[in-house]
């Protein structure tokens, strides 16, 4: 009688004809399967990280989110600067329209050796008062290589103060630009610049959706921080061609990255941030495997029905 009323609970669970006409009731079920085990590995790969890891993803085209440890506050490292590019946007967009900007892409700098810290690897090549590039330059350099002295002119720029009310305004009160790149005195003081993994994540969502630029701003911007980094720990696994529009960091113990995956036709946010990490590189290829994770759930969704039939063709 028990196997009989599981039995009947089942295939009412799966379709149900209630409807009038007698048409199937459409339903998620298989779907919904999936997600929770996504969902389940993720959380098993929180707990057996060998350090403190936060973990947020978000499905771009519903809107539903994995999050694990993902309120918690991390030191965002190199991952701050998606929030400087994005407020350089910000001021251009500003400019085009006629407002007062602060920055806009075709300011000229002209190098300056006093600008230069550790990790500058491109603008330490360049010639002093003799050297000019624009802050679209800059911004190249600080995505790409993650030129520090690149980050710190531009932070400049655009006022530290910009940055954080622009992060205020989408509800990131966790987010925060609190020093310049490798002010090591500040950050002993506290003053390190911070995040948690869902407000990372809400934060690409939220340019994504064009909630913050136009729209051929926000394809300028992602096609930017898209750009191929030796760094990558978001797609280290991923299968060659996927997009990624993503910022890593790294600093003592700690490892992040934050970006947009493009699996075709499902793109998703996530963010991973790790601390206190015994073995820096246990952390980066623990970033890539809960990206590679969630990128099979993404891809096989983009490609099924929702009964999880496999219906794109080879």
């Amino acid at each position: 009688m028990r196997f009989g009323s599981l039995a009947i609970a089942a295939a009412v669970s799966v379709t149900s004809f209630a409807q009038a006409g007698g048409e199937p009731v459409r339903n998620n079920v298989s779907e919904d399967l999936l997600w929770k085990k996504l969902d389940l590995r993720v959380a098993e790969m929180v707990e057996r990280f060998d350090g403190v890891m936060g973990v947020a993803i978000v499905d771009l085209t519903d809107g539903r989110t994995v999050s694990h440890s993902a309120d918690r506050v991390f030191p965002t490292a190199s991952s701050i600067k998606i929030a400087i590019l994005l407020e350089l946007y910000r001021q251009e967009q500003g400019a085009r329209t006629g407002a007062q900007s602060k920055a806009k892409f075709d300011d000229i700098y002209t190098f300056d050796p006093k600008d230069l810290v550790e990790d500058s690897q491109i603008l330490a090549g360049l010639t002093a008062g003799v050297s000019r590039v624009t802050n679209r330059d800059l911004a190249q350099f600080m995505v790409a290589v993650s030129d520090n002295a690149a980050a710190n002119i531009l932070i400049d720029r655009v006022g530290k103060e910009n940055v954080n009310a622009t992060l205020r305004s989408l509800g990131l009160n966790k987010t925060m630009l609190r020093r310049k790149m490798m002010d090591i005195a500040a950050a002993r003081r506290g003053e390190e610049n911070v995040s948690a993994p869902l407000e990372m994540a809400r934060l690409l969502e939220a340019i994504y959706r064009g909630k913050v630029l136009n729209k051929e701003l926000t394809a300028e911007f992602i096609k930017q921080l898209s750009t191929l980094k030796k760094d990558s720990y978001i797609s280290t696994d991923l299968p060659p061609g996927v997009e990624v529009a993503n910022k890593p960091g790294s600093l003592e113990g700690v490892r992040t990255d934050s970006g947009i995956v493009f699996a075709k036709n499902r793109p998703f946010a996530i963010s991973v941030m790790t601390a206190y990490d015994r073995d820096e590189r246990a952390a980066e290829r623990a970033i890539s495997e809960v990206a590679l994770e969630a990128f099979r759930y993404f891809d096989m969704r983009s490609k099924t029905s929702e009964y999880g039939r496999v219906l794109q063709q080879k």
